[in-house]
């Protein structure tokens, strides 16, 4: 089940980063982070939902719905058409869709609310990561290394047009 995150979800997100394993809190954080301080924790769980954004993926048959997965944007202030994204999925539900279905239903929030391209920071050597955010793009990637670390940015799909009805005679 995917839905947005809530201040409720703060034990949640807490015991979601616990089951992670070491690497795949590093691929997240780009750095060594075993705990999520109460300050980290608040953060995450405390949006806006225009700017910044969070949709979480759960288990809804586990008892407590613990998440399982999480996907968020942040709108650059100096250019409000443009997204940080950042994504985690449990080790053990990784390669199994969960990642490709957050980032869709991310990136449908984020062109609703006027954010045109997502740029991610990610390790260089994030394969997966690389593989998902190129199969969202819906143009030409722009690519950044540095060291280790890479940044990607693209275009985000349009929304599909809506057909509305005409609008009754007065």
């Amino acid at each position: 089940m995917i839905r947005p995150i809530d201040a409720g979800d703060d034990e949640r997100l807490r015991d979601s980063h616990e089951r992670l394993s070491p690497e795949t809190r590093y691929r997240r954080f780009l750095a060594v982070k075993p705990h999520l301080t109460s300050a980290d924790v608040r953060y995450l769980v405390d949006i806006d939902g225009r700017s910044h954004v969070a949709l979480v993926a759960t288990l809804p048959e586990a008892d407590g719905a613990p998440i399982v997965g999480v996907a968020r944007f942040i709108r650059i202030p100096d250019e409000p058409e443009v997204a940080e994204v950042a994504i985690v999925v449990d080790d053990a539900l990784q390669h199994r869709g969960v990642g490709t279905e957050l980032l869709a239903r991310l990136a449908e929030q984020a062109v609703a609310r006027g954010v045109r391209r997502f740029r991610a920071t990610m390790l260089a050597d994030n394969v997966a990561v690389h593989r998902l955010f190129e199969s969202l793009s819906d143009g030409p990637v722009d690519r950044r290394r540095q060291g280790e670390i890479s940044e990607m940015e693209f275009p985000l799909p349009a929304l599909p047009a809506v057909d509305h009805p005409a609008p009754l005679a007065a």
